[in-house]
Protein backbone atom coordinates (compact mmCIF):
# COMPACT_ATOMS: atom_id res chain seq x y z
CA UNK A 1 0.00 0.00 0.00
CA UNK A 2 1.20 3.30 -1.41
CA UNK A 3 0.94 6.61 1.47
CA UNK A 4 -1.85 8.73 1.06
CA UNK A 5 -3.65 11.67 2.22
CA UNK A 6 -7.77 11.39 2.18
CA UNK A 7 -9.72 14.43 2.71
CA UNK A 8 -13.27 14.89 1.33
CA UNK A 9 -14.89 17.64 2.27
CA UNK A 10 -18.51 17.49 0.55
CA UNK A 11 -21.69 17.41 3.04
CA UNK A 12 -23.46 14.51 2.53
CA UNK A 13 -27.60 14.85 3.23
CA UNK A 14 -29.14 11.88 1.91
CA UNK A 15 -32.86 10.73 2.62
CA UNK A 16 -36.54 11.69 1.20
CA UNK A 17 -37.71 15.09 0.90
CA UNK A 18 -33.80 16.32 1.86
CA UNK A 19 -34.42 18.72 -1.43
CA UNK A 20 -36.10 21.03 0.75
CA UNK A 21 -32.98 21.98 2.46
CA UNK A 22 -31.40 23.51 -0.68
CA UNK A 23 -32.07 26.86 0.60
CA UNK A 24 -30.70 26.61 3.98
CA UNK A 25 -27.36 24.76 2.27
CA UNK A 26 -27.11 27.63 0.03
CA UNK A 27 -27.43 30.49 2.21
CA UNK A 28 -24.58 29.66 3.86
CA UNK A 29 -22.57 30.76 1.14
CA UNK A 30 -24.26 34.20 0.27
CA UNK A 31 -27.18 35.76 -1.75
CA UNK A 32 -26.41 35.36 -5.46
CA UNK A 33 -27.22 31.77 -6.51
CA UNK A 34 -26.97 30.80 -10.06
CA UNK A 35 -29.25 27.54 -10.96
CA UNK A 36 -27.62 25.47 -13.35
CA UNK A 37 -29.31 22.40 -15.04
CA UNK A 38 -30.09 20.63 -18.24
CA UNK A 39 -33.39 20.17 -20.42
CA UNK A 40 -36.95 20.13 -19.40
CA UNK A 41 -36.95 16.80 -16.86
CA UNK A 42 -36.86 18.84 -13.82
CA UNK A 43 -39.47 21.64 -14.25
CA UNK A 44 -41.62 18.14 -15.83
CA UNK A 45 -40.94 16.23 -12.52
CA UNK A 46 -41.79 19.17 -10.38
CA UNK A 47 -38.00 19.34 -9.16
CA UNK A 48 -37.40 22.72 -10.60
CA UNK A 49 -40.37 24.34 -8.61
CA UNK A 50 -39.48 23.15 -5.22
CA UNK A 51 -35.89 24.42 -5.62
CA UNK A 52 -36.94 27.36 -6.50
CA UNK A 53 -39.11 27.61 -3.62
CA UNK A 54 -36.59 26.56 -1.40
CA UNK A 55 -34.22 28.85 -2.30
CA UNK A 56 -36.90 32.02 -2.39
CA UNK A 57 -38.07 31.26 1.09
CA UNK A 58 -34.23 31.81 2.15
CA UNK A 59 -34.49 35.49 -0.06
CA UNK A 60 -31.81 34.31 -2.30
CA UNK A 61 -31.18 36.14 -5.51
CA UNK A 62 -31.57 33.52 -8.08
CA UNK A 63 -30.36 33.64 -12.13
CA UNK A 64 -30.40 30.73 -13.99
CA UNK A 65 -28.30 28.47 -16.79
CA UNK A 66 -30.62 25.95 -18.55
CA UNK A 67 -29.46 23.37 -21.43
CA UNK A 68 -26.83 21.45 -19.89
CA UNK A 69 -26.34 18.89 -22.61
CA UNK A 70 -24.93 15.03 -22.09
CA UNK A 71 -20.99 15.62 -22.70
CA UNK A 72 -21.25 19.27 -21.68
CA UNK A 73 -19.92 21.76 -24.09
CA UNK A 74 -17.64 24.42 -22.60
CA UNK A 75 -19.71 27.00 -24.79
CA UNK A 76 -22.24 26.72 -22.28
CA UNK A 77 -19.74 26.37 -19.78
CA UNK A 78 -18.40 29.81 -21.05
CA UNK A 79 -21.46 31.36 -21.05
CA UNK A 80 -22.17 30.52 -17.40
CA UNK A 81 -18.87 32.07 -16.33
CA UNK A 82 -20.01 35.19 -17.96
CA UNK A 83 -23.05 35.17 -16.10
CA UNK A 84 -21.25 34.73 -12.78
CA UNK A 85 -18.54 37.31 -13.58
CA UNK A 86 -21.14 39.77 -14.64
CA UNK A 87 -23.07 39.34 -11.11
CA UNK A 88 -20.78 38.37 -8.32
CA UNK A 89 -22.50 35.12 -7.73
CA UNK A 90 -21.65 33.91 -4.81
CA UNK A 91 -22.40 29.94 -5.45
CA UNK A 92 -23.59 27.62 -8.17
CA UNK A 93 -25.97 25.28 -7.70
CA UNK A 94 -26.03 22.16 -9.89
CA UNK A 95 -29.87 20.12 -10.18
CA UNK A 96 -28.87 17.57 -12.35
CA UNK A 97 -26.77 14.66 -12.61
CA UNK A 98 -22.61 14.28 -13.85
CA UNK A 99 -23.23 16.54 -16.65
CA UNK A 100 -24.81 19.45 -15.07
CA UNK A 101 -22.44 18.94 -12.17
CA UNK A 102 -19.37 18.74 -14.32
CA UNK A 103 -20.92 21.88 -16.48
CA UNK A 104 -21.09 23.91 -13.05
CA UNK A 105 -17.45 22.80 -12.09
CA UNK A 106 -15.81 24.15 -15.16
CA UNK A 107 -17.80 27.57 -14.99
CA UNK A 108 -16.72 27.57 -11.18
CA UNK A 109 -13.45 27.48 -12.00
CA UNK A 110 -13.16 29.68 -14.96
CA UNK A 111 -15.20 32.39 -12.90
CA UNK A 112 -12.23 32.92 -10.81
CA UNK A 113 -9.84 33.38 -13.67
CA UNK A 114 -8.45 35.72 -16.44
CA UNK A 115 -7.81 33.39 -19.15
CA UNK A 116 -10.15 31.09 -20.80
CA UNK A 117 -11.58 27.99 -19.30
CA UNK A 118 -10.26 25.25 -21.43
CA UNK A 119 -6.52 26.28 -20.93
CA UNK A 120 -7.62 24.03 -17.58
CA UNK A 121 -8.47 21.41 -19.95
CA UNK A 122 -5.07 21.25 -21.86
CA UNK A 123 -2.86 21.99 -18.81
CA UNK A 124 -2.23 26.11 -20.29
CA UNK A 125 -3.20 26.97 -16.88
CA UNK A 126 -4.08 24.95 -13.55
CA UNK A 127 -7.03 26.06 -10.82
CA UNK A 128 -6.28 27.93 -7.72
CA UNK A 129 -9.90 28.60 -6.43
CA UNK A 130 -13.21 28.49 -7.85
CA UNK A 131 -16.73 29.91 -6.74
CA UNK A 132 -18.74 27.07 -4.50
CA UNK A 133 -21.03 24.65 -5.77
CA UNK A 134 -23.83 22.85 -4.19
CA UNK A 135 -25.78 19.92 -5.95
CA UNK A 136 -29.12 18.61 -5.94
CA UNK A 137 -28.34 14.77 -7.29
CA UNK A 138 -31.15 13.16 -9.96
CA UNK A 139 -28.91 10.61 -11.72
CA UNK A 140 -26.81 8.24 -9.61
CA UNK A 141 -24.00 7.55 -12.09
CA UNK A 142 -20.71 10.14 -12.44
CA UNK A 143 -20.14 10.45 -8.99
CA UNK A 144 -19.30 13.95 -9.75
CA UNK A 145 -21.77 14.65 -6.61
CA UNK A 146 -18.05 14.42 -4.47
CA UNK A 147 -15.38 14.52 -6.83
CA UNK A 148 -13.03 17.00 -7.65
CA UNK A 149 -13.01 16.16 -11.13
CA UNK A 150 -15.20 17.87 -14.45
CA UNK A 151 -15.23 16.75 -18.16
CA UNK A 152 -15.62 18.59 -20.57
CA UNK A 153 -16.09 18.87 -24.24
CA UNK A 154 -15.28 21.54 -26.63
CA UNK A 155 -16.87 21.43 -30.13
CA UNK A 156 -13.91 22.70 -31.48
CA UNK A 157 -12.15 19.54 -32.63
CA UNK A 158 -15.00 17.70 -30.58
CA UNK A 159 -12.20 17.08 -27.67
CA UNK A 160 -13.12 15.46 -24.62
CA UNK A 161 -11.10 16.02 -21.75
CA UNK A 162 -10.76 16.68 -17.97
CA UNK A 163 -9.67 18.38 -15.23
CA UNK A 164 -9.76 18.52 -11.31
CA UNK A 165 -8.94 20.40 -8.20
CA UNK A 166 -10.45 19.69 -4.60
CA UNK A 167 -11.83 23.12 -4.59
CA UNK A 168 -14.00 22.08 -6.79
CA UNK A 169 -15.75 19.24 -4.60
CA UNK A 170 -19.33 20.80 -4.41
CA UNK A 171 -19.29 22.09 -0.63
CA UNK A 172 -22.80 19.97 -0.20
CA UNK A 173 -24.67 17.57 -2.43
CA UNK A 174 -28.39 16.48 -1.51
CA UNK A 175 -29.16 12.83 -2.80
CA UNK A 176 -32.81 11.68 -2.14
CA UNK A 177 -33.15 8.29 -4.00
CA UNK A 178 -36.83 9.28 -4.85
CA UNK A 179 -35.37 11.26 -7.49
CA UNK A 180 -34.45 8.90 -9.76
CA UNK A 181 -37.82 6.73 -9.59
CA UNK A 182 -38.34 8.26 -13.07
CA UNK A 183 -35.28 7.52 -14.63
CA UNK A 184 -35.68 5.86 -18.22
CA UNK A 185 -34.16 2.31 -18.00
CA UNK A 186 -31.62 3.01 -20.43
CA UNK A 187 -30.35 5.82 -18.11
CA UNK A 188 -29.93 3.93 -15.07
CA UNK A 189 -28.31 1.64 -16.55
CA UNK A 190 -25.58 3.77 -18.08
CA UNK A 191 -25.11 5.14 -14.52
CA UNK A 192 -25.01 1.17 -13.15
CA UNK A 193 -21.92 1.11 -16.12
CA UNK A 194 -20.33 4.70 -15.13
CA UNK A 195 -20.16 3.96 -11.51
CA UNK A 196 -19.07 -0.08 -12.03
CA UNK A 197 -16.30 1.87 -14.34
CA UNK A 198 -14.89 4.34 -11.42
CA UNK A 199 -14.25 1.63 -9.30
CA UNK A 200 -12.54 -0.94 -11.90
CA UNK A 201 -10.32 1.99 -12.85
CA UNK A 202 -8.88 1.98 -9.23
CA UNK A 203 -9.26 -1.73 -9.07
CA UNK A 204 -6.69 -2.61 -11.63
CA UNK A 205 -3.65 -1.74 -10.13
CA UNK A 206 0.20 -2.76 -9.89
CA UNK A 207 0.62 -1.83 -6.35
CA UNK A 208 0.40 -4.56 -4.24
CA UNK A 209 -0.99 -5.08 -0.59
CA UNK A 210 -4.30 -3.08 -0.69
CA UNK A 211 -6.44 -6.09 0.61
CA UNK A 212 -8.99 -3.51 2.55
CA UNK A 213 -9.47 -1.80 -0.14
CA UNK A 214 -9.54 -4.73 -2.46
CA UNK A 215 -12.52 -5.89 -0.61
CA UNK A 216 -14.16 -2.65 -0.14
CA UNK A 217 -14.00 -2.30 -4.42
CA UNK A 218 -15.41 -5.52 -4.97
CA UNK A 219 -18.36 -5.31 -2.43
CA UNK A 220 -18.87 -2.12 -3.88
CA UNK A 221 -19.07 -3.80 -7.08
CA UNK A 222 -21.25 -6.78 -5.87
CA UNK A 223 -23.82 -4.57 -4.11
CA UNK A 224 -24.37 -2.51 -7.54
CA UNK A 225 -24.87 -6.10 -9.51
CA UNK A 226 -26.99 -7.56 -6.81
CA UNK A 227 -29.28 -4.12 -6.84
CA UNK A 228 -28.88 -3.70 -10.22
CA UNK A 229 -32.22 -5.88 -11.71
CA UNK A 230 -34.01 -4.52 -8.76
CA UNK A 231 -34.19 -0.82 -9.55
CA UNK A 232 -34.95 -2.03 -13.38
CA UNK A 233 -37.92 -4.24 -12.88
CA UNK A 234 -38.93 -1.73 -9.86
CA UNK A 235 -37.93 1.47 -10.27
CA UNK A 236 -39.67 2.92 -7.62
CA UNK A 237 -38.05 0.39 -5.34
CA UNK A 238 -36.95 2.91 -2.71
CA UNK A 239 -34.15 0.58 -0.89
CA UNK A 240 -32.50 -0.61 -3.92
CA UNK A 241 -32.48 2.71 -5.61
CA UNK A 242 -30.82 3.81 -2.32
CA UNK A 243 -28.20 1.27 -2.70
CA UNK A 244 -27.18 2.41 -6.40
CA UNK A 245 -27.16 6.25 -5.56
CA UNK A 246 -24.82 6.08 -2.70
CA UNK A 247 -22.74 3.15 -4.70
CA UNK A 248 -22.28 5.60 -7.11
CA UNK A 249 -21.18 7.73 -4.61
CA UNK A 250 -18.37 5.67 -3.08
CA UNK A 251 -17.66 4.59 -6.37
CA UNK A 252 -15.91 8.23 -7.04
CA UNK A 253 -15.30 10.17 -4.03
CA UNK A 254 -11.72 8.68 -4.02
CA UNK A 255 -11.63 6.67 -0.81
CA UNK A 256 -11.75 3.55 -2.79
CA UNK A 257 -8.50 4.51 -4.85
CA UNK A 258 -6.58 5.15 -1.06
CA UNK A 259 -3.23 3.61 -0.93
CA UNK A 260 -3.18 2.46 -4.74
CA UNK A 261 -2.65 4.10 -8.42
CA UNK A 262 -5.68 3.52 -10.23
CA UNK A 263 -5.41 2.97 -14.03
CA UNK A 264 -7.84 5.42 -15.99
CA UNK A 265 -6.90 4.54 -19.80
CA UNK A 266 -10.53 2.98 -20.40
CA UNK A 267 -12.30 6.41 -19.53
CA UNK A 268 -9.41 7.94 -21.64
CA UNK A 269 -10.31 6.06 -24.36
CA UNK A 270 -13.77 6.45 -24.03
CA UNK A 271 -13.50 10.26 -23.90
CA UNK A 272 -12.64 9.86 -27.65
CA UNK A 273 -15.53 7.69 -28.25
CA UNK A 274 -17.95 9.91 -26.94
CA UNK A 275 -16.44 13.08 -27.87
CA UNK A 276 -16.84 12.17 -31.47
CA UNK A 277 -19.98 10.25 -31.61
CA UNK A 278 -21.66 11.66 -28.53
CA UNK A 279 -23.14 8.28 -27.49
CA UNK A 280 -23.53 8.35 -23.13
CA UNK A 281 -20.49 7.60 -21.91
CA UNK A 282 -21.80 4.81 -20.11
CA UNK A 283 -22.51 2.96 -23.07
CA UNK A 284 -19.10 4.01 -23.98
CA UNK A 285 -17.64 2.40 -20.96
CA UNK A 286 -19.59 -1.00 -21.24
CA UNK A 287 -17.82 -1.65 -24.92
CA UNK A 288 -14.69 -0.05 -24.17
CA UNK A 289 -14.01 -1.54 -20.78
CA UNK A 290 -14.44 -5.87 -21.77
CA UNK A 291 -12.07 -4.80 -24.66
CA UNK A 292 -9.31 -3.54 -22.56
CA UNK A 293 -9.60 -6.64 -20.37
CA UNK A 294 -9.10 -8.50 -22.96
CA UNK A 295 -6.21 -6.85 -24.21
CA UNK A 296 -4.20 -6.29 -20.93
CA UNK A 297 -5.33 -8.77 -19.22
CA UNK A 298 -2.41 -10.92 -19.17
CA UNK A 299 -0.35 -8.56 -17.90
CA UNK A 300 -1.14 -9.87 -13.97
CA UNK A 301 -3.92 -12.71 -14.88
CA UNK A 302 -3.65 -13.25 -10.76
CA UNK A 303 -5.36 -9.90 -10.77
CA UNK A 304 -8.40 -10.83 -13.57
CA UNK A 305 -8.34 -14.34 -11.46
CA UNK A 306 -9.10 -12.90 -8.58
CA UNK A 307 -12.18 -10.02 -9.90
CA UNK A 308 -13.94 -13.67 -11.41
CA UNK A 309 -13.60 -15.51 -8.28
CA UNK A 310 -14.73 -12.59 -6.16
CA UNK A 311 -16.83 -10.37 -7.89
CA UNK A 312 -18.78 -12.63 -10.13
CA UNK A 313 -18.07 -16.22 -8.49
CA UNK A 314 -16.43 -17.79 -10.96
CA UNK A 315 -14.30 -21.27 -9.35
CA UNK A 316 -10.54 -20.97 -10.04
CA UNK A 317 -9.09 -23.55 -12.12
CA UNK A 318 -5.22 -23.57 -10.95
CA UNK A 319 -4.35 -25.80 -13.63
CA UNK A 320 -5.44 -22.97 -16.08
CA UNK A 321 -5.64 -19.21 -14.98
CA UNK A 322 -6.05 -17.76 -17.95
CA UNK A 323 -9.34 -19.37 -18.56
CA UNK A 324 -10.96 -17.86 -15.05
CA UNK A 325 -9.56 -14.54 -15.91
CA UNK A 326 -11.53 -14.79 -19.21
CA UNK A 327 -14.47 -16.03 -17.88
CA UNK A 328 -14.81 -13.09 -15.15
CA UNK A 329 -14.46 -10.59 -18.30
CA UNK A 330 -17.21 -12.76 -20.24
CA UNK A 331 -19.41 -12.43 -16.99
CA UNK A 332 -18.84 -8.63 -16.76
CA UNK A 333 -20.08 -8.95 -20.22
CA UNK A 334 -23.11 -10.80 -19.83
CA UNK A 335 -24.06 -8.63 -17.09
CA UNK A 336 -23.88 -5.50 -18.85
CA UNK A 337 -26.09 -7.08 -21.86
CA UNK A 338 -28.32 -7.75 -19.30
CA UNK A 339 -29.28 -4.59 -18.12
CA UNK A 340 -29.41 -3.31 -21.26
CA UNK A 341 -26.11 -1.85 -22.73
CA UNK A 342 -24.28 -2.46 -25.62
CA UNK A 343 -20.70 -4.06 -25.79
CA UNK A 344 -19.86 -4.00 -29.61
CA UNK A 345 -18.93 -0.82 -31.27
CA UNK A 346 -21.34 -2.08 -34.11
CA UNK A 347 -24.03 -2.27 -31.60
CA UNK A 348 -24.25 1.53 -31.90
CA UNK A 349 -23.84 1.92 -35.38
CA UNK A 350 -19.72 2.91 -34.98
CA UNK A 351 -17.26 1.42 -37.48
CA UNK A 352 -13.92 1.33 -37.77
CA UNK A 353 -14.01 4.92 -39.36
CA UNK A 354 -11.79 6.70 -36.72
CA UNK A 355 -9.60 4.50 -34.88
CA UNK A 356 -6.95 5.90 -35.73
CA UNK A 357 -7.98 9.47 -35.37
CA UNK A 358 -9.11 8.75 -31.56
CA UNK A 359 -6.42 7.28 -31.02
CA UNK A 360 -4.15 9.56 -31.75
CA UNK A 361 -5.65 12.27 -29.59
CA UNK A 362 -5.94 9.98 -27.12
CA UNK A 363 -2.01 9.73 -26.80
CA UNK A 364 -1.97 13.18 -27.88
CA UNK A 365 0.00 14.27 -24.28
CA UNK A 366 1.87 10.40 -24.27
CA UNK A 367 0.74 7.03 -23.55
CA UNK A 368 -2.68 6.43 -21.11
CA UNK A 369 -3.07 3.77 -18.12
CA UNK A 370 -0.95 2.64 -15.12
CA UNK A 371 -1.81 -0.76 -14.92
CA UNK A 372 -0.25 -1.14 -18.26
CA UNK A 373 0.81 1.49 -20.27
CA UNK A 374 -0.70 1.91 -24.00
CA UNK A 375 0.28 3.27 -27.02
CA UNK A 376 -1.21 4.76 -29.74
CA UNK A 377 -1.15 1.11 -31.85
CA UNK A 378 -2.43 -0.23 -28.41
CA UNK A 379 -5.24 1.83 -28.36
CA UNK A 380 -6.29 1.17 -31.79
CA UNK A 381 -6.17 -2.56 -30.80
CA UNK A 382 -9.01 -1.95 -28.49
CA UNK A 383 -11.16 -0.37 -30.54
CA UNK A 384 -10.54 -3.53 -33.16
CA UNK A 385 -11.30 -5.87 -30.17
CA UNK A 386 -14.62 -3.60 -29.17
CA UNK A 387 -16.05 -3.53 -32.58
Amino acid sequence: MQDFVFQNGTKIIFGKEKENLVGQESAVFGKKVLLHYGGGSIQRSGLYDIVLQSLKNKNLEIFELGGVQPNPRVSLVREGIAICKENDINLILAVGGGSVIDSAKAIAAGATYDGDVWDFFTGISQVTDSIPIGVVLTIPAAGSETSAGTVITNEEGWYKRAMGHDSLRPKFSILNPVLTFTLPEYQTACGITDMMAHILERYFTNVKNVELTDRMCEATLQTIISNAQTVLEEPTNYDARAEIMWAGTLAHNDLLGTGRIGDWASHNIEHELSGIYDIAHGAGLAIIFPAWMKYVYSHDVNRFVQFANRVWGVDIDWNYLEKTALAGITKMEQFLRSIGMPIRLSEVDINDQHFEEMADKATEDGPQGNFLKLTRDDIVEIYKIAR
